[in-house]
């Protein structure tokens, strides 16, 4: 069985708006999972929490609570998420890293694996659950203990650049690298602790823009138009 994880920004569930959500934007994303949940493929998802709050930001609140501000924005994003995937239909559990009463089940990989089993579809909320590393970290984490066979990577750019496209128009796009090759370039695929745990723990991942036709279903069967970044 094949198993997913989706990472998603929080500005892709803003659409144009930049901040806050866009339900069209979001209940396309909804429905491209739910036809590959269709299909069999086992799907967790990763969001972040852009659309709401970026501590790092901010010089007026210390370090340690600007992320856990963070990481509750996380939380608000897979809630809504989780809501409007469940007006298509499917089912969904929310999974957090700490307690917050009712709202979301603390994260257990016998659980999780269980309701992947189900086919319903996991979110994992709340980062790591410490300050100091970011949704990156948490993304690789997750697909780590889940044993996912791949990270899909939607992101606003249509793949791995060897500069930033919008800074140079000719930049390069990589079909495909390797993570050693990320790490030792420095390139912006996933922050440098995320990127390390990747590579020891050998996750492959497939970067590509979430706003082209059918861009997560056909990442999720491989089909991708973008960089495949592999171990």
């Amino acid at each position: 069985m094949r198993r997913v994880l989706l990472k998603l920004s929080g500005e892709a569930l803003a659409g144009d708006k930049e901040k806050g959500f866009d339900e069209a934007t979001v209940r396309g994303v909804a429905q491209q999972v739910l036809s590959i949940v269709r299909e069999g493929i086992q799907v967790a998802i990763v969001i972040g929490g852009g659309n709401f709050w970026r501590g790092r930001s901010s010089d007026a609140i210390e370090r340690t609570h600007a992320d856990q501000i963070g990481m509750l924005a996380t939380v608000m994003n897979c809630i809504y998420t989780s809501e409007i995937f469940r007006s298509l239909g499917m089912k969904t559990v929310i999974m957090t890293p700490f307690q917050i009463g009712a709202f979301t089940e603390l994260f257990s990989k016998d659980r999780a694996v269980e309701a992947l089993s189900e086919g319903k579809v996991v979110f994992f909320a709340g980062g790591t659950g410490h300050p100091y590393f970011s949704t990156d970290t948490g993304v690789v984490l997750r697909a780590v203990e889940m044993e996912a066979d791949e990270i899909l990577l939607a992101k606003a750019v249509d793949g791995v650049y060897d500069s930033d496209p919008k800074d140079n128009p000719d930049a390069k796009r990589y079909d495909e690298i390797t993570i050693e090759e990320v790490v030792e370039k420095g390139l912006k695929v996933v922050d440098g602790a995320a990127a390390i745990l990747a590579k020891e723990n050998r996750v492959p991942m497939l970067v590509f823009r979430l706003d082209g036709k059918d861009s997560i279903v056909r990442a999720a069967r491989g089909e991708i138009d973008g960089t495949r970044v592999t171990v």
